[in-house]
Parts: structure tokens; C-alpha cells; sequence
């Protein structure tokens, strides 16, 4: 029958185990954790800050494990905190994704698809994918989520959609690549950094104002990209970076893809900085639960993976 027969003795000691918590419980301390406090976890959560706060201290003395210590008005992580929050979203990731598994078996199509794209990537490249998909999609709702730089990780290891594309590959994750992509720095022609003749020196560019995308996490980190400017504007689209260069408002790493045009006609000019010129990176399909894919994720993968050779201007 394909039945593995476990020893007396495991169900001996997994009857005798109650558990002392529940998952509930540990949801709330992350949400209290991931939006910075009891009053704006119990707003996201729609429930009362006292029922929240009942519920992370009953948790700390079930453990008898002090897990968050308020300081000032921030509720904040001891040591232990730290380690047992990890820990629970393993815990509640895994469960996730076994009532996934059994929605995916039990339906015979998922009714609705996540896609997180990285801004980065050229959206030229999903319309023959989604030509293709729409006949097939069985009437599932398709959500392309736009995200930026750690945002995407979120997506990936929150397991906050079906599939994603990003620009790299959280660790203990697997990925296809998809193309490359080049960054360059640009900006108006007549902008004073277009005028210096030869390569801009780095600490030119620190004296103007620098155009920057902004991360989409709920907890952002600055740990990529040349961001030395004290002055900066932070923007959540390239589009509205790329309006702000052609008025002649600061400068920008922006994918070429998305100013070629420009910069062909004249209207943006592609700056030559010392020791980066170019910045390139390969872009990924990555299935944050490859073993939970329903029969419309698995469609809409392989038609990204046929459709992966596209034709990208090269610096």
C-alpha cells in the first residue's frame, strides 16, 4: 500500500505532545514585528491592540521565553525573539503551503495567479506570454505584482505569489534566467554632469541630484547600487524617473532597455563614469513552492520559458 510503519515508540512521544502555542499566536507576534508595533499590526490585522498584546504576552508565558521588550514606544525583538521568529515563519510558511497542496489537489485549476515582476524587467517580454496564456487560462485571475529589489525577495521567501521574476536569487532558492539586463546612468543632455568631457569622476556624481527607485519590501535595505548622493529623490516607477531626466531633473541608473529610445533621439544622454560604465544583471523565473504548483502556475511558467529569447539593446 506504499504505508511506512513508524516504531511504537515515535507514537508514544507524538501522543504525548500538546502543543503549547498555536499559530495564531505566532502570526501576531510577526505582524506586530513586520508592521513596527502593537497599534499598527492591530490596524492591518483589523483587530483590537489589547487582543494582540493579550496575545504575544499569553505567548511569552506559555514559553516563559521573553520575546519582545518595549523600548521607548517600539516593541522590539530580544535575542531569543529573534531566533523563535524565524523559526515561526517557517513554521506558518509550511502550513501555508500544505492547505495550498490540498486546495491544488482538491480544485482542478487555481483561481487566481501571482506574478511578481521586478520593475527592471521589460514587460515587452510578458506580452506574447500572456497572448498565450489568456486562451488557456481557464478564466483564473492573473495579478502581476510590480516590485523592486528586496520587495521581490519578499515575494519569493514570503511565498506572496505563484511565480516571480527577479534580478537575483534568494538563497536556497532555484531559478531559471530569463536575459540580461543593462543598467546605465543618464541624464539630460544639458544637465552639468553632460557636460563634463571623458568619464565622470564618482565624487562628481555625489554633488547632484540623484533619481532612485525605491525598494518595495516592507522592511527596505539600501545595499545595492551606487547611492553616495546625500541629495536624492526616491521614486516607486522608472517612468517617472525617466519624465523628471527629460525635464532636466537630476540623473539615474535606469535599464537600458527603457531609454534606449531616448537616448537615441537625442533627449537623454548616457553618462560614462569612471569604473562603471555599465551595470548588467541577468534576470530569473524563480517558483518560491516548486512542489505546490497548480495546472495554470505550471502553464504560465513554461509559456515564460518559451518565450525567454528576446532581442534587448546592447550598450
Amino acid at each position: 500500500m506504499g504505508l511506512y510503519l513508524l516504531s511504537p515508540m515515535f507514537w508514544s512521544i507524538s501522543a504525548l505532545y500538546r502543543p503549547k502555542t498555536t499559530l495564531e499566536q505566532w502570526r501576531i507576534l510577526q505582524a506586530v514585528v513586520d508592521f513596527g508595533g502593537y497599534a499598527q499590526a492591530a490596524s492591518a490585522l483589523n483587530k483590537s491592540q489589547s487582543s494582540l498584546n493579550h496575545a504575544v504576552s499569553k505567548l511569552q508565558g506559555m514559553l516563559d521565553v521573553q520575546l519582545l521588550e518595549v523600548i521607548g514606544r517600539k516593541a522590539v525583538l530580544t535575542e531569543a525573539g529573534e531566533v523563535m521568529l524565524r523559526r515561526s515563519r517557517d513554521l506558518t510558511q509550511n502550513v501555508e503551503s500544505l492547505e495550498m497542496l490540498a486546495i491544488n489537489i482538491q480544485q482542478d485549476w487555481e483561481p487566481e495567479i501571482i506574478l511578481a515582476v521586478d520593475l527592471a524587467y521589460p514587460r515587452e517580454a510578458l506580452f506574447p506570454v500572456l497572448d498565450a496564456f489568456l486562451p488557456l487560462s481557464r478564466g483564473s485571475r492573473l495579478k502581476i505584482k510590480d516590485t523592486v529589489l528586496t520587495g521581490t525577495d519578499d515575494a519569493i521567501t514570503r511565498h506572496q505569489a505563484n511565480l516571480a521574476i527577479n534580478m537575483s536569487i534568494p538563497k536556497g532558492y532555484l531559478g531559471e534566467p530569463l536575459c540580461q539586463v543593462s543598467f546605465v546612468l543618464v541624464s539630460h543632455p544639458e544637465h552639468a554632469l553632460a557636460q563634463i568631457k571623458g568619464n565622470v569622476e564618482p565624487s562628481a556624481l555625489a554633488q547632484h541630484l540623484q533619481l532612485v527607485i525605491a525598494d518595495s519590501s516592507s522592511k527596505p535595505s539600501e545595499k545595492e547600487g551606487w547611492l553616495k548622493s546625500e541629495n536624492r529623490w526616491t521614486l516607486s516607477q522608472f517612468d517617472t524617473a525617466i519624465d523628471l531626466l527629460l525635464r532636466n531633473i537630476g540623473f539615474c541608473w535606469i535599464p537600458l532597455h527603457k531609454v534606449d529610445s531616448h537616448i537615441k533621439a537625442g533627449q537623454l544622454k548616457m553618462l560614462t563614469v569612471r569604473g562603471s560604465q555599465f551595470k548588467h544583471m541577468s534576470a530569473y523565473l524563480i517558483s518560491p513552492s516548486p512542489d505546490d504548483k497548480g495546472p495554470g502556475t505550471q502553464l504560465l511558467e513554461n509559456l515564460i520559458l518559451q518565450h525567454r529569447q528576446i532581442d534587448l539593446p546592447s550598450p
